[in-house]
C-alpha cells in the first residue's frame, strides 16, 4: 500500500491528554488536521486515575485558548478562573468536552506501538525527509492499523511509567515482590477500601516532590481524623533538608503549589510524620509479620512499615518512538535544546522561559515531544507550559514561523532557586549551608528552625502490622 501525499495527510498526536488535545486545537486553528490517538477509554485517561488530587494551578491558567474558542460555540464555559479543580474536574468539565467537539479526529482504545518513516528505517537516509510519517496502532479489539501523517506530536506523558524506588532508577531488590505493599500513586484516602489500608497505619512516603507533598499531608488529615488514629507517615529523602526541602511557601506565585510544601512541613512539625534524610534504597524486605523493612544503601535499617508510597517522579516511554532519530539529553532524556533549561542537577527552579519549536525540535524534522513527556525525567511542569509549546509547534508545521518564535506567555516563579537540585550535595544538604561535608544520613523531626537537619528522637511506631 502506497502512502499517500505528505500534504494530503494528518498531523497524528498521540495522547488524548491536556497537551495533545490543545495541540489538536490549535492544529485546526492553522487550517490542518489532526488525528488523536489514545491508548486509554476515554480522553484525559491519565489525569482521570488521579481525579482525587487538587491542581495547585487555577482553572484560568489550564484551559487553552485555542481550546476554549473550539468550545465557546458549543456554549461551553470556563468554570470560575480564580478556583482549583480537581483531576477529575479537569477531565469531566474540560477534557472531555473538547474531545467531544474534536469528535471522530480523537480515536480512544488506540495505542501507538511504533513510529517510523514510511519504508526507512534509522539507518537509511536516502530521500528520508521526504517520506511521510507512519504509526502502527494497536486497537483495544485486536486490530492493527497504519496510519500516515506529515508530522507527529508526542503528548503521551510519561503517567504510566513511574520511576521505583531503587536509589540507583533501577527497582529496589525486592521492590517487584512486595508489589502487593507498594504504590507509585497518590493514594485517595476519599475512598473506603483505600482508606482503610492507610488508617493506623505506618506509611513510607519516598519522594520530595509535590506529590510526596501531596501523600504526607493526606496521610496527617487521616491521622488527625476519628477513624484514622495511629496513622504514620514516614518521608524518605534522598537529600538533606535544606531551605529549598519545601518548595517555595509563600514566595511561590501559585499559592497553592507553595502550601503543598507547607502542608508537608506541617504533618512533620505536627508529629504525623517523620523524615529519614539521606536515605537512597537498596532494598525492600518483607518481614515476618507480614511488614516492609527499607534498607539503604548506606546498610541502614529503617523500622518496618506497612505500606510504601513511590512517589519519586516520572521517566518517559520511549520504546515506541525507536525508529525514530530523536536528540534527546543522556541525563533528562528530554530534547537536547530544552535540558538545560530545566536540568535539576543545575537548578532547582520552577520558572523555565516560555519554550516552542526550535527547543523541541530533532534530528527527525517534523517529530515533537511536548508535554509532560518534552521533560523527559525533569519535575515541575505547568500545563500553560505545554499550551505554548503546542502552540508553537502547531504553527511551526504550518510554516508560520513568525507566530512560532513568537511567545505569547509568561510563566510565574516558584520562590525556589538553588543548586545541587536533586542529589545530596554538601552545599544543598545542611540545613545552614555550613560545612564541607553533607551530615550523616539521620532521622529528623521538624519544629523550631534549630531543629533542622539535627537528630531528634524516633518515636514508636503507630499502628498497622508494625504498631506499638
Amino acid at each position: 500500500m502506497n502512502a499517500p501525499a505528505t500534504t494530503e495527510l494528518p498531523v497524528v498526536v498521540i495522547g488524548a491528554g491536556p497537551a495533545g488535545l490543545a495541540a489538536a486545537a490549535h492544529l485546526i486553528d492553522q487550517g490542518i488536521e489532526p488525528l488523536v490517538l489514545e491508548a486509554g477509554p476515554t480522553a484525559g485517561a491519565a489525569v482521570r486515575e488521579w481525579s482525587h488530587v487538587r491542581l495547585f494551578s487555577t482553572w484560568g491558567e489550564v484551559v487553552d485558548p485555542a481550546a476554549e474558542k473550539l468550545l465557546a460555540p458549543t456554549g461551553w464555559t470556563r468554570p470560575d478562573p480564580a478556583t482549583y479543580p480537581s483531576g477529575g474536574d479537569w477531565a469531566d468539565l474540560y477534557l472531555q468536552p473538547l474531545a467531544d467537539v474534536l469528535g471522530d479526529r480523537v480515536r480512544t482504545g488506540a495505542r501507538v506501538t511504533g513510529v517510523s518513516r514510511t519504508g526507512r528505517d534509522r539507518i537509511v537516509d536516502a530521500d528520508r525527509e521526504q517520506q511521510p510519517f507512519v504509526v502502527h496502532v494497536a486497537h483495544t479489539d485486536g486490530r492493527e492499523e497504519r496510519v500516515f501523517a506529515r508530522a507527529v506530536i508526542d503528548a503521551s506523558g510519561t503517567w504510566a511509567t513511574p520511576s521505583p524506588a531503587g536509589g540507583s532508577g533501577l527497582p529496589a531488590l525486592g521492590e517487584k515482590a512486595a508489589a502487593d505493599r507498594i504504590t507509585y500513586r497518590v493514594p485517595d484516602l476519599k475512598d473506603p477500601a483505600v482508606r482503610a489500608r492507610y488508617a493506623g497505619k505506618r506509611t513510607a512516603v519516598i519522594g520530595s516532590g509535590a506529590s510526596a507533598f501531596t501523600a504526607l499531608a493526606y496521610l496527617a488529615d487521616l491521622a488527625k481524623s476519628d477513624d484514622g488514629s495511629g496513622t504514620k507517615g514516614v518521608w524518605i529523602l534522598r537529600r538533606g533538608i535544606s531551605g529549598s526541602t519545601f518548595g517555595g511557601g509563600e514566595a511561590d506565585q501559585l499559592p497553592a503549589r507553595g502550601a503543598l510544601g507547607l502542608a508537608a512541613k506541617a504533618a512533620v512539625d505536627e508529629g504525623h510524620a517523620d523524615a529519614v534524610t539521606g536515605f537512597r534504597t537498596e532494598a525492600i524486605e518483607r518481614a515476618d509479620d507480614g511488614c516492609l523493612v527499607l534498607v539503604g544503601e548506606d546498610g541502614r535499617r529503617l523500622d518496618p512499615v506497612d505500606e510504601v508510597v513511590v512517589l519519586t517522579g516520572f521517566r518517559p516511554d520511549l520504546s515506541f518512538l525507536d525508529e525514530l532519530r530523536l536528540g534527546l539529553d543522556e541525563r533528562l532524556q528530554a530534547p537536547v535544546e530544552l535540558a538545560p533549561l530545566i536540568d535539576p542537577n543545575q537548578h532547582s527552579c520552577g520558572t523555565v522561559y516560555p519554550h516552542g519549536h526550535r527547543e523541541l525540535s530533532h534530528p527527525e524534522q517534523g517529530v515533537y515531544l511536548v508535554g509532560m513527556k518534552s521533560y523527559g525525567r525533569a519535575p515541575t511542569f505547568l500545563a500553560m507550559t505545554g499550551y505554548e509549546q503546542v502552540r508553537s509547534v502547531a504553527a511551526a508545521i504550518a510554516g508560520d514561523l513568525d507566530a512560532a518564535d513568537r511567545v505569547e506567555l509568561t510563566l510565574p516563579e516558584t520562590g525556589v532557586c538553588g543548586g545541587a537540585g536533586l542529589f545530596d550535595a554538601p552545599d544543598a544538604a545542611q540545613g545552614d549551608g555550613s560545612g564541607c561535608c553533607a551530615p550523616a544520613p539521620q532521622l529528623v523531626q521538624l519544629g523550631a528552625p534549630a531543629a533542622v537537619g539535627a537528630a531528634a528522637a524516633e518515636e514508636a511506631p503507630a499502628g498497622g502490622c508494625c504498631g506499638s
